[in-house]
């Protein structure tokens, strides 16, 4: 079979003996000229023939020529360097070493859509392979994180003050709007959902209690660390990530700075501090909720509200609630910054770096607030 295009442009003949492919080029190659389309993507489409065995190139009067012709010299080669097959190259030289550094460095993760889904078995597969690997960064990482505290109890974390002040504003004062209305609308269902079974017993008192423990001991703690996860995580993989792509942190290693002094420290330093902060402002907001619930649909009172709200919660509810706000805070932080560090060097490597942050951080509060209950329990707190 054979093909061949006679324009004052690019001209291509591909012909076909038996397992070979002879494919000539010539004519005057240039992107601002007339590109016969149809004929190179025939071309193309005959090198990409799995029962091809060997390649022939090879120029007859070939004029002027530009990035056009290398483009599709690439084309024609790849498919036939990854079946691994003879390539015959009777071609420029100039164009020859242009084709030699083009295929000697492979195309870097993320830079080209995969032409191939990849199965189930073999996602599985790989994964779990992966998991080694990704516990042993995870557990570097933290290690990180533990020496640079002690830089800074020892007073020589490469950390600077105005980052810890920018961190604490973006987790406080930016994040009171949304904290207050999730809270009391949480407030709100939950005494709800108790007035609907304690009215049946007479015991709409009640409610005041079950909605102050609730907030108080772990709710207000949990939707503070739900709403800091997608707000606070999802900003800090993201920022760090975009920093990877742009070598900022390779230039902060070049120059003898930490990046986990520089980055991660004030970042998590700030939720350590604010996530306790928001979650008191939290719980009060949850109380709130209630409170509108007992004065308006049970007919209590508001002193008599308040006053069963005081005799029935008690101060260790508090305490407990704090406890767990500080594991999330670190939690969070610590996710966050994870994901945006190991975050590939590319645009798709920042969404899915933001995204897992997001997912893990959620994961982990499920599972150390499952932690730190069990623990509770155990000792009668």
């Amino acid at each position: 079979m054979t093909i061949s295009s006679c324009t004052l442009g690019p001209t291509v003949s591909a012909q076909r003996t038996n397992d070979s492919l002879h494919i000539t080029v010539g004519g005057s190659w240039s992107l601002n000229g007339m590109v016969p389309e149809e004929e190179l993507a025939r071309a193309r489409k005959m090198a990409q023939d799995e029962g091809i065995r060997r390649l022939v190139l090879d120029t007859k009067d070939l004029g002027s020529w530009d990035g056009l012709l290398l483009g599709f010299v690439t084309d024609i080669e790849k498919p036939a360097r990854r079946r691994k097959i003879e390539i015959e190259e009777n071609l420029p030289e100039s164009l020859r070493k242009l084709l030699r550094l083009a295929f000697a460095v492979e195309s870097r993760e993320g830079s080209e859509k995969a032409k191939k889904q990849e199965g189930f078995l073999a996602w599985l597969g790989g994964s779990a392979i992966a998991i080694p690997k990704q516990m042993h960064n995870f557990l570097v990482f933290l290690g990180d994180i533990a020496f640079s505290v002690c830089r800074l109890v020892r007073g020589k974390a490469a950390m600077r003050r105005q980052d810890l002040v920018d961190a604490l504003f973006e987790c406080s004062l930016r994040s009171f709007g949304i904290v207050a209305i999730t809270n009391l609308l949480f407030g709100l269902i939950l005494a709800f959902v108790g007035a609907v079974q304690l009215s049946n017993f007479g015991a709409q008192i009640y409610v005041a209690g079950l909605v102050g423990i609730g907030m108080l001991r772990v709710m207000g703690a949990v939707m503070v660390g739900i709403v800091m996860s997608g707000r606070i995580g999802a900003s800090y993989a993201a920022l760090i990530g975009t920093m990877q792509v742009n070598e900022e942190v390779d230039a902060l290693e070049t120059m003898g700075i930490s990046p986990t002094d520089f980055l991660v420290l004030p970042r998590m330093l700030a939720l350590v501090i604010m996530v306790p902060l928001l979650t008191i402002f939290a719980d009060l907001m949850g109380m709130v909720g209630g409170f509108l619930v007992g004065i308006t649909i049970l007919d209590l009172s508001p002193l008599q509200y308040i006053q069963s709200t005081i005799s029935m919660v008690q101060f260790k509810h508090g305490i407990a609630g704090l406890v767990y706000a500080t594991v999330y805070g670190i939690v969070i932080a610590v996710f966050g910054c994870y994901h945006g560090m190991q975050c590939k060097r590319s645009a798709q490597g920042v969404g899915q770096a933001t995204t897992t942050a997001v997912v893990h951080s959620l994961v982990g509060i499920i599972v150390t607030t499952a932690i730190i209950t069990v623990i509770f329990n155990a000792i009668s707190f």
